[in-house]
C-alpha cells in the first residue's frame, strides 16, 4: 500500500494512516476550487472578518482559465480517482460573475459529481434555475440558525427569511432533478439550543441531507477556537488527513494542502506553472506527509500550530463529507 505509514499494532489489520480506500497516490480524492475572496457575510465562526482587513485580502476571484485547467485533468487522470469537485472556499462563489460558466464546464467535462456550497443568501430564484438546469450534483446551503435572532448574531449582515426562501424554492425545483440539496450547520455556542428544530424543519421540508458540522478553528485562525479546542482533554496526535486526500485552487492561483488556510501557510506551487499531478506526487507533499507521520512539524508550523486535525475523519475512523457524496453517488 503505496504511502503508508503508521501501522496498527496488529499486523494482519490494514495499515491506518496513508493511500487507502478512497485515498489514492496518484491524483487528490477531492480538488477544493475556491473561486473568491469575496464574501457578502461576516459570520462568526470564519476568519473572513480578520481576513478582508489584513494585508493578504485583495477581492481576487479564480480566473475561469485555471478552473478549467483543472477540471480537464481531473477528466484526463483523475478519472475513476477524484470524487468530486467542490466550489467552496474563502468567499461566496455567486460573487464570482463566471460561477455558471465554470460550475457548467465542471459538469460538462469532469467526469466527476460537482458540488457547490453557498451561504444561500444570494441565491435568487434564476440562480436557482442555473443550478438545476446545469447539472450540479449537489448544492451545500450553510446556513447555522434555525431562528431569524440567532441567524442574525451567527451569520452577520444575513437575513434568515431571504436566505431561507432562496432554498425553500432550491427544493421544490431539486425534486424533479438529478441535483441534491443540503442544509448545513455549524453547531457552536450560539445555536447549540436550536440544532434538533433546525434538523427537523429542513427534514420535513424535503432536504436531502442534513449536516450539524462540528467546530474547528480554521486551521488556527480563530484564535479562541482554537485555545478551546486545545485545552480540550490529550490526546496522541494523529496525522491530518487532509495531505492524503484534498488539493485546494485559490483565487490566487496557487494550489494548496489545507482548505483552511487564511494566512498562505499551505502553498504547494503555482498552478500557471505546473499540474494537480505533478503537486501531488512533488517534493512537498512528501515532506508534509512525512511530517504528518512522524509528528515533528519543525519545518511545517502552520500543521504544528493547527488543532484542527482531531475533526478530520479517516475512512475507518467514521463518517465524513466523502461518505455523503459517496451516498448519494450510488444512487445515481
Amino acid at each position: 500500500m503505496e504511502g503508508a505509514g503508521v501501522a496498527n499494532t496488529n499486523a494482519d489489520e490494514k495499515l491506518k494512516y496513508g493511500f487507502y480506500g478512497r485515498l489514492n497516490a496518484d491524483f487528490p480524492s477531492q480538488l477544493i476550487m475556491d473561486t473568491t475572496e469575496i464574501c457578502n457575510l461576516a459570520c462568526i465562526h470564519c476568519p473572513h472578518p480578520q481576513f478582508k482587513k489584513s494585508d493578504l485580502y485583495s477581492g481576487r476571484c479564480l480566473e475561469p482559465e485555471l478552473c478549467f485547467k483543472a477540471v480537464d485533468e481531473v477528466r484526463e487522470f483523475g478519472k475513476g480517482i477524484c470524487q468530486y469537485i467542490r466550489f467552496t472556499g474563502e468567499g461566496e462563489p455567486f460573487l464570482h460573475k463566471k460561477v455558471k460558466e465554470m460550475l457548467g464546464y465542471a459538469v460538462k467535462n469532469s467526469g466527476t459529481m460537482v458540488t457547490l456550497t453557498t451561504n444561500g443568501s444570494l441565491m435568487t430564484e434564476a440562480r436557482a434555475d442555473m443550478l438545476i438546469e446545469s447539472g450540479v450534483n449537489i448544492v451545500d446551503i450553510s446556513i447555522d440558525a434555525f431562528t431569524p435572532e440567532t441567524y442574525a448574531k451567527v451569520r452577520v449582515n444575513g437575513v434568515l427569511e431571504v436566505t431561507r426562501k432562496n432554498v425553500l424554492y432550491l427544493l421544490q425545483k431539486s425534486r424533479q432533478s438529478k441535483t441534491k440539496v443540503v442544509v448545513s450547520y455549524v453547531e457552536q455556542d450560539a445555536n447549540r439550543h436550536e440544532s434538533k428544530d433546525f434538523e427537523a424543519f429542513w427534514k420535513s421540508n424535503g432536504a436531502d441531507y442534513v449536516i450539524i458540522r462540528r467546530l474547528h478553528s480554521n486551521a488556527g485562525s480563530n484564535g479562541n477556537i482554537a485555545t478551546a479546542i486545545k485545552a480540550e482533554p490529550a490526546v496522541e496526535r494523529r496525522p491530518c488527513l487532509y495531505p492524503w486526500e484534498r488539493i485546494s485552487l485559490s483565487p490566487r492561483g496557487e494550489l494548496l494542502f489545507c482548505p483552511q488556510d487564511w494566512v498562505r501557510g499551505s502553498r504547494v506551487a503555482d498552478f500557471r506553472t505546473t499540474t494537480i499531478r505533478e503537486a501531488w506526487s512533488g517534493e512537498n507533499y512528501k515532506k508534509l506527509r512525512e511530517a504528518h507521520l512522524s509528528n515533528a512539524f519543525a519545518q511545517h508550523s502552520f500543521c504544528g500550530n493547527c488543532p484542527d486535525w482531531k475533526q478530520t475523519r479517516w475512512p475507518d475512523e467514521g463518517r465524513s463529507y466523502a461518505n455523503m457524496v459517496l451516498d448519494f453517488k450510488a444512487k445515481e
